[in-house]
């Protein structure tokens, strides 16, 4: 976290928070609306924020600069000239602090909406994710529900080292109780978010920060109020017949960069945006491989113990009989991140890459 100033150190927020957790309840009008054909993943989220806060008096934000500095990344922009401080409240630098706060108002009907600054403080508060959050229901025999939701950059941005871009896709996913969501376009992190704030279980929401100022095409009906998509399902972002390849987060549009190069050079790819990777939508995905015989994986983490490590047991189980070639997995180096950008390039998966496995894949010549 050294390195990072400006923060703002509220703490006269605390006695705000304690006075809306005593059961204040600040109502507020819908207001949000739009005709545009686009929308910044930015002002997606922020718009999702906004109507589920209108929606519901039990949603409030709570983070480091969400307030008055209206968000690192200004997701939270307007959002406390509209709701107050006693729904949106700033902390202090204190990851473990806020975060089992968050979790102890959920604990009694709440709906906290947790902000990290980056994903990679999310490792200040895990034991709050994980043992207060994912498990309680659990150990509760059901008596307990923890609707919270944790949101924030997640994965790699650029030149920002080892220590901010560890993607937690595979960390979180890999626990019972907490849902992960991982949105590509503005149309996914609008749905997606609305859908987590619904839901009654704790639910990490993985964005990226190289995605929120790229503007997406946005539907009608993803613009209503009452918009939201399904958790658990992927979405085929591309149709295609000889190889099939799943991302998610900032990797499905590599995905769809090299579907357009492996398309000019004969070979029909079809791009599977992830979309949810905890619960994963294992049908979608062998249904994929069943049509294509062939499938690639895409993401930024680590390869041991990948989204995609877990994709191609997932195929090998139900479809082992389709394939007709090994599974490509492409993944992040190795290594901890370079802050070197040549090195940093080298380390995440790239265009060429995806378009090489899918071509090897497909038995095609890959120089």
């Amino acid at each position: 976290m050294s390195g990072i100033i400006g923060r703002t150190m509220a703490s006269k927020r605390i006695s705000a928070l304690n006075k809306f957790l005593m059961g204040s309840r600040v109502f507020a009008s819908r207001t949000y609306s739009s005709t545009a054909k686009e929308m910044t993943v930015r002002d997606a989220l922020n718009s999702a924020l906004d109507e589920e806060m209108s929606a519901d008096p039990k949603v409030f934000v709570m983070g480091e600069e969400v307030g008055e500095y209206q968000g690192a990344y200004k997701i939270t922009k307007g959002l406390l000239d509209k709701y107050g401080p006693e729904r949106v409240l700033d902390t202090p630098i204190t990851e473990a602090g806020f975060t089992g706060i968050g979790v102890g108002a959920a604990y009694y009907g709440l709906k906290p909406v947790i902000e990290f600054m980056t994903f990679n403080f999310s490792m200040q508060a895990i034991d709050h994710i994980i043992n207060s959050a994912a498990k309680a229901n659990y150990m509760a025999a059901g008596q307990i529900s923890v609707p919270i939701v944790f949101r924030g950059p997640n994965g790699a941005a650029a030149g920002v080292g080892a220590q901010h871009s560890q993607c937690y896709a595979a960390w979180y996913s890999s626990c019972p109780g907490l849902k992960v969501l991982a949105p590509y376009s503005s149309e996914d992190a609008r749905g997606l978010l609305k859908a987590a704030i619904r839901d009654p279980d704790p639910v990490v929401f993985l964005e990226n920060e190289l995605l929120y100022g790229e503007s997406f095409p946005v539907s009608a009906e993803a613009l209503d109020s009452s918009f939201s998509l399904p958790i658990g399902k992927a979405k085929a972002k591309r149709e295609g017949k000889d190889v099939s390849i799943t991302a998610f987060s900032k990797m499905v549009g590599y995905a769809l960069q090299a579907a357009e190069i492996l398309a000019k050079e004969g070979i029909s790819a079809e791009v599977i945006n992830l979309r949810s990777i905890r619960p994963l939508d294992r049908p979608a995905i062998n249904a994929s491989v069943r049509k294509t015989n062939r499938l690639v994986t895409v993401e930024e983490g680590f390869p041991q113990h990948g989204i995609g490590a877990e994709i191609c047991a997932s195929v090998v189980e139900e479809s082992f009989e389709y394939l007709d070639a090994p599974v490509e997995r492409i993944t992040g180096a190795d290594v901890p991140m370079p802050y070197a950008a040549n090195l940093e390039r080298l380390a995440v998966p790239q265009v060429e890459d995806i378009v090489r496995s899918a071509k090897r894949a497909c038995y095609r010549s890959s120089n």
